[in-house]
């Protein structure tokens, strides 16, 4: 068996003013080689956007890009048509493939964005660029493990180029949820907000786990909590 905790307050850290930022892997400045990935989970940042600023149009390649909107919504625009605005609660995933060029601000001007970033390795390189949203409602994550993005074929999720299945949840104040690992895969854990307990671990906002070898991932919530759940091959 195996559990390691990524404690929110080791994490790589850079305030631009404009944008506030936690690495929980190498990123940009941010190089310890410790922690550069999970499995194909490449990139968590933990980003606080202040009103009315964001990203200008900048390139990706060869990346499987997942953007959960913690707080307030962003403005997206992106070189394969892709536009829209993804609100609180609602999941975009963009397959940067051969090339693709996007833009993200904060789309009001007075509130903060939270959101996190997520980029998986891709099961192939040189993929067509492309780009989906969808609204999970939170009654649909609520005490339960809510299934949001999957591999190509998945229903009823946002689906990317890879053998990684991502939950999300928000758990009332004492209530738990359990999952099954399959043998061989890995799971990592983040809080989003809240405190939960994993496997008897104890997890606060901005903390992430791995687990590997385990019989069943037991989460219970210590207060009301929001985290994500990676299944990864």
């Amino acid at each position: 068996m195996s559990v390691l905790l990524r404690p929110s307050e080791e994490r790589g850290h850079a305030n631009h003013g404009w944008l506030e930022s936690h690495h929980s892997f190498s990123f940009a400045h941010y190089y310890d080689p410790a922690h550069m990935g999970y499995r194909s989970l490449r990139v968590i940042n933990d980003d606080v956007i202040r009103g009315g600023a964001g990203f200008p149009m900048h390139g990706h390649r060869d990346m499987e890009i997942i953007t959960y909107v913690i707080q307030g919504g962003v403005a997206h625009r992106d070189t394969s048509g892709g536009t829209g605005v993804t609100h609180r609660g609602d999941v975009q995933v963009m397959t940067a493939g051969s090339g693709i060029r996007h833009s993200e601000f904060n789309a009001s001007a007075s509130e903060e964005l939270h959101l996190l970033q997520i980029w998986i390795l891709p099961d192939r390189d040189n993929l067509p660029p492309s780009y989906d949203q969808r609204t999970i409602p939170e009654a649909e994550k609520k005490n339960v493990l809510r299934l949001v993005v999957g591999p190509i074929g998945t229903q009823d999720a946002l689906t990317i180029h890879q053998d990684v299945r991502l939950f999300a949840s928000l758990l009332d104040e004492k209530a738990s949820v359990h999952y099954e690992l399959p043998s061989g895969r890995g799971a990592w854990i983040q809080v989003a907000s809240g405190q939960i307990e994993v496997n008897g671990a104890h997890l606060k906002t901005g903390d992430g786990v791995s687990l590997e070898e385990v019989a069943g991932i037991d989460i219970a919530a210590v207060t009301g909590a929001e985290f994500l759940l990676f299944d990864l091959a």
